[in-house]
């Protein structure tokens, strides 16, 4: 049993049973993966999944217990690698953040820059997501970090560190009859208005239909995207009303109207979200601290052992805090 097999394991259940995307994810051929599945369950004596025909169907009752397992082996390797290299105070690595567009496009530039300034040899790879794909990325372990926001509660699995607080903006053509008004937006407005914004509004479980349904309204979605950019490209083809975030305006938007949501939709906040009980790289704590400064380096790292106590994190800074002056 080796450490590779074990991992083409967890790769193959993450994937779906996929061999082939499993493959693609450890960099290995599919006829090399099944392979060495196949010399794991020989040295086993028993099937890790049920087959139907060359394909995989389903995870045995002891494939679930070896799966376990091997998810706890691989992380601890994982974990030892990174103590060792810490201690030789290796310089070099990767980070990969799992994220949504917005932040990868808007949040996430500075911390990277200055990231790179203090570690030129770290290679960062973003792996953009829609909302559901992010946490997944992290728990399948093909992500180091995640970037994401919720409303309310903080994401339910991980550690989950407060990045920055924000808001959404109404966006509007320059002109627009809505921005003419001198007054700021009524959702009764918006309802009577089509709307573009993320695709997450067509969720059953989004913030923004929620904040409709409160007073007995009902949004028109007219279009959805994962990409604040994409939003203000169909804002100005004349297809709706924008609703995306605050970090998504920039100066040469000159021909749009930001309108003020402060009243209309509950706050949001970044998280940064680490997997449980493990050791970071340095650079993955420097980008922390260049990404959220106001936590203390050694409470992140005290966060992730396994007998940490919950600790009270410092209320996190307004986006508008952030880029003042």
């Amino acid at each position: 049993m080796t450490l590779a097999q074990l991992r083409y394991l967890v790769a193959i259940a993450d994937a779906g049973l996929n061999i082939t995307l499993a493959a693609e994810r450890v960099h290995a051929t599919q006829p090399g993966l099944s392979k060495q599945l196949r010399q794991l369950e020989d040295e086993l004596g028993f099937q890790l999944f049920v087959r139907k025909g060359k394909s995989l169907d389903a995870v045995t009752r002891a494939g679930e217990q070896v799966l376990e397992r091997a998810r706890t082996i691989l992380a601890e390797a994982a974990n030892i690698r990174a103590i060792a290299a810490n201690l030789r105070q290796e310089t070099s690595g990767e980070l990969r953040i799992a994220t949504t567009h917005t932040q990868a496009r808007f949040a996430l530039p500075a911390a990277i820059g200055a990231l790179n300034l203090r570690y030129p040899e770290v290679s960062v790879h973003l792996q953009p997501g829609r909302d559901g794909e992010v946490l997944a990325q992290l728990d399948e372990d093909r992500a180091d970090i995640a970037v994401i926001s919720t409303v309310g509660a903080p994401p339910a699995t991980g550690i989950a560190l407060p990045a920055y607080r924000w808001q959404r903006v109404i966006l509007v053509p320059q002109g627009h009859p809505l921005g003419a008004s001198g007054k700021p937006p009524s959702l009764e407005d918006l309802a009577a208005l089509p709307l573009v914004s993320y695709d997450s509004s067509l969720r059953d479980d989004s913030s923004l239909r929620r904040a409709f349904e409160a007073v007995g309204l009902r949004p028109q979605i007219a279009m959805t995207a994962g990409d604040a950019d994409l939003i203000k490209t169909y804002v100005r083809a004349g297809l709706g009303i924008g609703v995306l975030a605050e970090m998504a305006l920039l100066d040469s938007d000159t021909d749009l109207n930001p309108l003020p949501a402060d009243h209309l939709f509950a706050q949001c906040t970044t998280w940064i979200v680490l997997r449980r009980e493990t050791v970071l790289r340095e650079y993955v704590l420097e980008f922390i601290a260049r990404f959220a400064p106001h936590l203390d380096r050694r409470d992140v790292s005290r966060a992730l052992t396994a007998d940490a106590t919950p600790i009270e994190w410092p209320a996190a800074p307004h986006w508008r805090e952030r880029t003042a002056g």
